[in-house]
């Protein structure tokens, strides 16, 4: 059985920062994941992804695996299409030098290998919460999107809906009432979560307006979207209306990929892995988390990135005390 001195799981920008900090610190490590494509990885371009002025989704997911590829020599065990299936605290753990013991499924053949490991990075992402509207998977990456940052650009000028009632829902409107004709937020209560002061800011700009108590029935369009047809979230059966936009922002929440772990780390009420900001470790000895499947304020590709450098610091720091 192979011993291991860090496992990292997940292969996007968080997982792939790691990984080769990991390389250059001559830390063995086991480093799994299904693919190298995070959420970013179907977007058409990149736009924010420092020291690439554009990017396509899939090129940022074959750059990362590339990266990791030239460093990872005979330090990093890369395992590509596997998950991790299991995570115990081994029988020889204990605070001050944990230890664990795992178990990783190849998800084609269904093997199952058994390693030994001193630390653990988590950094498996999230999945963002898909609308549930009637031709909402047709018109995905052609007019509706799940990430503002990454795709707004490509609509200035131009009639857009924020479809949700939080924070995020609420940023994104902001920033796409820098550049588009006209921002409508669509909420399907008639109250927002989002900070009161947030949605007074936001809902003060000349070209943002609000429909609230409203639910999305389906998305319209040609090649492209062309608008999407709502009606009350109260009334049942209330007559449906039309509102003509060339994009639509949905921002109904994130499912953290964290369900696995949840016997070994502490989750918030929403899934999310509980993490000191300063260092990134979990309330559990020897487990760090970084980048979306944790409970950080902000989630986006570098901040993942750069969480991920910060354990590393630690995580080397507290491996090389043993």
């Amino acid at each position: 059985m192979n011993t291991y001195d860090l496992l990292i799981i997940g292969g996007g920008p968080a997982g792939v920062a790691a990984g080769v900090y990991a390389s250059r610190k001559q830390l063995k490590t086991l480093f799994v994941t299904e693919s190298f494509e995070g959420q970013s990885a179907v977007s058409e371009g990149i736009e924010n992804w420092i020291g690439t002025i554009k990017i396509s989704g899939a090129d940022l997911a074959k750059s990362l695996e590339n990266h990791l590829k030239a460093y990872a020599a005979d330090i990093v065990d890369i395992k590509i299409h596997c998950r991790v299936t299991s995570i115990s605290k081994h029988s020889d753990y204990t605070d001050l030098a944990p230890l664990f013991s795992i178990k990783v499924t190849d998800s084609f053949s269904g093997e199952v290998t058994e390693s030994v490991v001193k630390s653990i990075l988590i950094s498996t992402g999230s999945t963002r919460r898909k609308l549930e509207a009637k031709n909402a998977d047709i018109y995905e990456h052609k007019g509706l999107t799940y990430c503002a940052t990454c795709d707004g650009p490509v609509f200035s000028g131009q009639d857009v809906a924020v479809l949700g009632g939080g924070n995020a829902a609420f940023e994104s409107a902001a920033q796409l009432a820098a550049y588009c004709k006209t921002v409508t937020i669509i909420n399907r209560s008639e109250t927002f979560r989002a900070d009161p002061v947030t949605v007074e800011k936001v809902c003060a700009k000349e070209n943002v307006k609000v429909i609230k108590g409203v639910k999305v029935d389906e998305i319209f369009g040609e090649k492209f979207v062309k608008g999407l047809i709502y009606s009350s979230s109260s009334i049942e059966n209330g007559a449906p209306q039309t509102l003509a936009v060339g994009g639509i922002f949905v921002e109904i929440g994130l499912i953290p990929n964290t369900a696995f772990v949840k016997e070994v780390v502490e989750l918030d009420s929403y899934g999310k892995i509980l993490t000191d900001a300063r260092t990134q470790r979990t309330k559990t000895a020897g487990i760090w988390a970084a980048g979306d499947c944790t409970d950080g304020l902000y989630h986006q590709n570098n901040i993942a990135a750069g969480d991920a450098v910060k354990a590393l610091e630690d995580i080397y720091i507290a491996v090389s005390k043993r």
